[in-house]
């Protein structure tokens, strides 16, 4: 579990270099799963991507929802940065790559998973 901690002005703060990220098979790509659910697509995940990497094109089967916490990635919409939600609809396409700088950390909600392209 990740190093959660309580700030000075009791806002609840977390170490983002104290969640346990596990290799993917895509170069530079690493995930964290707080809840998976195979069957039905169903998932909750922290990813980090090293600057410069990239997640194949992927083609959402229910909507996903991220937030952005460090860094950046760019896609067919556009830069997003730290501090951004981001939405992409049942059906939707994008490659992910990450900005150059610091590692992207994003927090996201998968409701039926992807399909690679």
């Amino acid at each position: 579990m990740a190093d959660a901690r309580v700030a000075p002005d009791n806002t609840p703060s977390m170490d983002l270099r104290g969640i346990p990220f596990q290799p993917t098979r895509h170069h530079g790509v690493a995930i964290h799963f707080y809840y998976s659910d195979r069957e039905r697509g169903h998932a909750a995940v922290m990813i980090k991507m090293a600057p410069g990497s990239s997640y194949p094109r992927h083609r959402h089967k229910g909507a996903e929802e991220l937030l952005i916490l460090q860094g950046g990635y760019r896609d067919e919409l556009g830069e997003h940065r730290a501090g951004e939600f981001v939405r992409y609809e049942d059906g939707s396409t994008h490659h992910p790559v990450a900005l150059p700088g610091e590692d992207c950390v994003f927090f996201a909600i998968a409701q039926e998973g992807i399909e690679l392209l």
